[in-house]
């Protein structure tokens, strides 16, 4: 995961001491796994028997709703991103995007890493359109909650650069 040297307040939680709710927590983790399963297919295509990423995608929703740990949620993640490790291309992209999923209510900055990880298996897996990852981030972007949405844009475009320029207009 991209995360920026110096940290956000608005993207820690208030138990950190910084100011982000539980419940916009709660929506940036579910927005992150809608994010990773619009490209799971990528990789269920080449790695059907393997559940892992598909794991911390409701992982992910669990955590969101309560009915698992942090702890265990970012350990799917972990699972998930180990399924990538081995592949290349929009496979990959799709399993580091599930494990980033998965880990947002460790780091709610995850949600960045889901986000970019889907766009760049967008990316791969249509080499010969180069508006595909703009599709991608467009179409993310329509599935935003209201209440996240200022806070997802603005760090879009504070962290693009060390996302791979995958958010920039």
């Amino acid at each position: 995961m991209i995360l920026p040297e110096v940290r956000d307040p608005r993207m820690l939680t208030i138990r950190r001491g910084g100011s982000l709710t539980d419940t916009d927590h709660r929506l940036l983790a579910l927005w992150a796994a809608l994010c990773a399963e619009h490209v799971l297919h990528f990789f269920e295509d080449e790695q059907p028997s393997d559940p892992r990423p598909r794991d911390a995608i409701e992982a992910a929703r669990a955590w969101a709703r309560g009915d698992l740990t942090m702890m265990n949620a970012r350990a799917t993640g972990g699972h998930a991103m180990g399924a990538a490790r081995s592949l290349r291309g929009a496979a990959r992209h799709a399993a580091y995007a599930a494990g980033q999923a998965a880990c947002v209510g460790h780091v709610a900055e995850h949600d960045l890493g889901a986000a970019a990880y889907a766009i760049k298996a967008a990316m791969a897996a249509h080499p010969d359109d180069p508006g595909a990852g703009r599709v991608e981030r467009d179409w993310q972007r329509d599935q935003l909650h209201e209440p996240i949405r200022p806070l997802v844009l603005a760090d879009q475009a504070r962290r693009s650069s060390i996302c791979w320029s995958v958010f920039d207009d």
